[in-house]
């Protein structure tokens, strides 16, 4: 026979959770939610459950040494997801905790068992397995025992007709030899993590049988709105579909003299890095690039790491976003990861079918990262541009640089071979005065001019003026070439 059974996959109602599952919970799956205490195990639990539960397909929650229903009702219910109309209605709650006081486990699993035969639940979710698990190791210390208990509750959890939780707290996966991570069908890892003085929540697919999981540790947040998961960024060809870039389509960068620098301008679908001093005009050049597009109908999306947002809009800049045609992505947000800057950028790009980004600028970024991420900040960014240009959009990144004049240097912390082309912002000392000079030092796969020339901002715009090795001949009146 060549027919497969169909498992149908259950959508969590927890935004990105499924992606990482492989399209949602398997129907009539048993599955393992555990973790570190305080890592959102029983809110991950409680907002599958209310996003699942209706009349139809009830759900059943056992409650065994943990936090009292109406305790843990009390907290949860400031979620959003929380439905108040759902409880006895959708949704059973069932506290275990007397019939574990005189330590038979045996009642404990008659009464599981009975509730379930009566309430016929599409859901069953039991929270703390591990308070059980525990406390069954108490009374009988023999692990044939403990193993006993377990495989007796997962086999019956296993034969029912509903998709099936388990809630508890442990230190690892790699460090728990407990029967049920056999038993499971699922293992959903969750733990928090402290670095220095930052707190950053990890969730992992352990396990998920029947389906490809996405492998890796990602990121997660308990906000306003309960769970929210940004997966890890994987790059992927076309990530928004069929994205073709005609070949030699270039960008104007919205400064005519640097597109002539650039051999016609930025090709379509790079990622530009603009590099320079403090004060050299990497945020303008930025910004007549987000103009230039808006100008030609294209939309853009600015993250902006190193300015509140009053700082950052200019007065052009602030037209932009009034009127459409530039998003700005709020970055206020201290101890982010670089998947959750990439959810909200992705979801802009989509929302608004923008053409062109701006990061400004990548050392901010790397400031407001959670001191976990800095380790891997590289190569998370590389992932980062890759998907970005993957989908088709021109990036324009910002990166402070210190101009030490003893010597050249194109990128801070190794960070030039992210980007197609480069432009270097620098200031030279010329009679007493600063001067502002620019060069074009890569575009991949494209000739360039190999000048350097002076360059002033006026009225928040940059104006190219003439080369610097025509200086001694503007000095003696000779005509340049510019």
């Amino acid at each position: 026979m060549s027919n497969k059974v169909t498992i149908r996959r259950l959508a969590t109602g927890v935004p990105g959770l499924d992606d990482l599952l492989g399209g949602g919970l398997p129907e009539f799956s048993f599955n393992l939610l555990a973790g570190t205490p305080g890592s959102g195990k029983t809110t991950l639990a409680h907002q599958i459950m209310f996003s699942l539960a209706t009349p139809d397909h009830r759900a059943l929650f056992f409650t065994v040494l943990g936090e009292s229903p109406l305790k843990m009702l009390r907290y949860q219910q400031q979620f959003p997801f929380f439905d108040i109309n759902k409880i006895n209605q959708s949704i059973k709650f069932v506290n275990l905790a007397a019939d574990l006081l005189d330590g038979d486990f045996d009642r404990v699993l008659a009464r599981i068992a009975e509730e379930v035969q009566s309430y016929s639940p599409s859901l069953v979710f039991v929270d703390s397995f591990r308070s059980v698990a525990q406390s069954a190791k108490a009374s009988d210390p023999s692990v044939s025992g403990l193993a006993h208990f377990v495989q007796r509750l997962g086999m019956q959890m296993t034969s029912w007709q509903a998709t099936t939780f388990l809630i508890g707290e442990y230190l690892a996966p790699e460090a728990e030899s407990s029967p049920v991570f056999t038993v499971a069908d699922g293992i959903i890892w969750m733990s928090q993590l402290v670095h220095r003085d930052a707190m950053v929540r990890k969730i992992q697919v352990v396990k998920m049988r029947g389906q490809a999981q996405s492998p890796g540790v990602h990121t997660f947040r308990i906000n306003n709105s309960g769970v929210e998961v940004f997966p890890r960024a994987v790059v992927k060809p076309n990530t928004t579909g069929n994205v073709q870039i005609a070949e030699n389509v270039r960008l104007s960068v919205g400064v005519p003299v640097l597109d002539e620098m650039m051999g016609g301008g930025l090709p379509a679908g790079y990622s530009l890095l603009v590099v320079g001093p403090s004060g050299s005009g990497k945020t303008v050049l930025a910004t007549q690039f987000l103009a230039e597009g808006a100008r030609l109908g294209e939309r853009g999306v600015i993250a902006a790491f190193e300015k509140s947002p009053n700082q950052l809009l200019s007065h052009q800049l602030n037209k932009l976003v009034k009127n459409g045609s530039v998003g700005v992505i709020n970055t206020r947000t201290l101890d982010v990861s670089i998947d959750e800057v990439l959810h909200d950028l992705v979801e802009m790009i989509t929302q608004m079918k923008a053409k062109r980004v701006v990061i400004d600028s990548l050392s901010g970024f790397e400031l407001a990262l959670a001191a976990v991420f800095r380790e891997d900040f590289r190569e998370a960014l590389y992932r980062m541009v890759a998907v970005l240009t993957g989908m088709g959009v021109t990036v324009l990144m910002t990166a402070e640089l210190e101009d030490q004049y003893t010597f050249l240097r194109f990128s801070s912390y190794g960070n030039a071979f992210l980007a197609d082309a480069i432009v270097m912002q620098r200031y030279v000392e010329l009679e007493g005065q600063f001067k502002r000079v620019i060069s074009v030092v890569k575009v991949r796969s494209s000739a360039h001019s190999k000048d350097i020339r002076f360059f002033d901002i006026e009225q928040d715009c940059i104006t190219i003026g003439d080369a610097l090795s025509n200086y001694h001949g503007i000095l003696s009146g000779q005509p340049t070439n510019s």
